[in-house]
């Protein structure tokens, strides 16, 4: 299943802007460096998996692990006025997008030297305003990086669009900390600790 042909333009040109930006700041080479020192030499079944499979496991438990990311934030925010239930997660993507929108190499060498791999994904969400549902498609570039201890997110973009008004997605935002992406950091500190389903412990 492919991620919609008329996204990727918009992808491109705008979310490119966002990487190349975020490739060349200094807190971004020490977010990695950092997780280099802190080797701790224990390999885990998490550690050894490709992209492709740990991607899979990952959408599989996600819409749980993103719920109760919601339900964290609600319980401290105290209101349920508005609130979002992820129902599904798929349609991974693993071809990367050049990161400069001049499309020459140096994107790519970027990604190359800091170990940073992209993931694409789909979610349906269910945003209930007012005890009235509203079924939102999210569209998520997801960044990994591979470190000694395990697959960490570097950072995520996400777009929002209404099933049911069939207007354009909203412009891409940093999503890197919202309920998608603490549900995801739950998930790969589950996977290293192999606690989650189909990481078996050597």
């Amino acid at each position: 299943m492919k991620i919609v042909a008329s996204l990727l333009p918009l992808i491109v040109s705008t979310f490119c802007l966002v990487i190349a930006n975020s490739l060349d700041n200094s807190a971004f080479s020490q977010q990695i460096t950092r997780s280099l020192a802190a080797d701790s030499g224990v390999k885990s079944a998490c550690r050894e998996k490709n992209l492709e499979t740990l991607t899979n496991e990952l959408l599989r438990d996600l819409p749980g692990y993103a719920n109760r990311a919601s339900q964290r934030a609600r319980r401290r925010k105290r209101s349920s006025d508005t609130y979002s239930y992820m129902v599904l997660a798929g349609r991974p993507e693993f071809q990367p997008l050049p990161l400069n929108p001049a499309g020459d190499d140096l994107g790519e060498q970027k990604s190359s030297t800091t170990g940073v791999e992209q993931v694409f994904f789909t979610t349906l969400e269910r945003q209930y305003i007012d005890r009235k549902a509203i079924e939102l498609e999210e569209f998520h570039w997801l960044f990994l990086t591979k470190t000694q201890n395990g697959w960490q997110l570097v950072m995520m973009l996400t777009q929002t669009g209404s099933l049911a008004n069939k207007q354009p997605p909203t412009p891409p935002r940093d999503s890197s900390n919202g309920t998608v992406a603490q549900g995801i950091k739950a998930w790969l500190r589950d996977c290293q600790a192999e606690r989650v389903r189909g990481t078996v412990r050597n």
